[in-house]
């Protein structure tokens, strides 16, 4: 995980070079990206905001995500079962583990995913334009509950 407080800041220099505004309400989602080790949902964002300004709408935060990952300075991971999720933190293609069961989603530690999607590209011929390296399962807690993976 990268410093939270060091990918804050880089991403409010990212905002103010393109000239975007820093409303408070902004301001506290890219706080609440920085720091999140679990890639909330929109809506998990919005719920978190609202708490301290009860004015700002899912339109807003979806906006917002949206203009992020624009500028590549958010992660969007997006598999059917869960809907998005995102990752302000480590805003760039890495692998995912998911659990089947609660859907908690980590960051393996492993290297950059650009050498495979080079040999991939060599070998078909495509030119790769993003990528999701997601690997589904359960969970260590949900293990030790006895839960049957789906």
């Amino acid at each position: 995980m990268a410093d939270p407080q060091e990918r804050l800041e880089q991403t409010i220099r990212v905002l103010k070079d393109k000239g975007c505004r820093l409303t408070p309400q902004r301001l506290a989602m890219l706080r609440i990206l920085s720091k999140s080790e679990g890639h909330p949902s929109a809506e998990q964002i919005y719920e978190q905001i609202r708490a301290d300004y009860p004015t700002t709408s899912l339109a807003t935060i979806y906006k917002t995500l949206s203009l992020l990952k624009n500028m590549n300075e958010v992660f969007e991971i997006t598999f059917a079962s869960v809907g998005s999720h995102y990752d302000g933190n480590k805003p760039y293609p890495h692998p995912h583990l998911i659990c089947t069961k609660c859907g908690q989603i980590l960051d393996p530690e492993f290297g950059p995913l650009a050498g495979i999607s080079q040999e991939i590209s060599r070998q078909t011929g495509y030119k790769i334009t993003h990528q999701q390296l997601i690997f589904f399962g359960l969970c260590p807690k949900c293990q030790k509950a006895g839960q049957a993976p789906e």
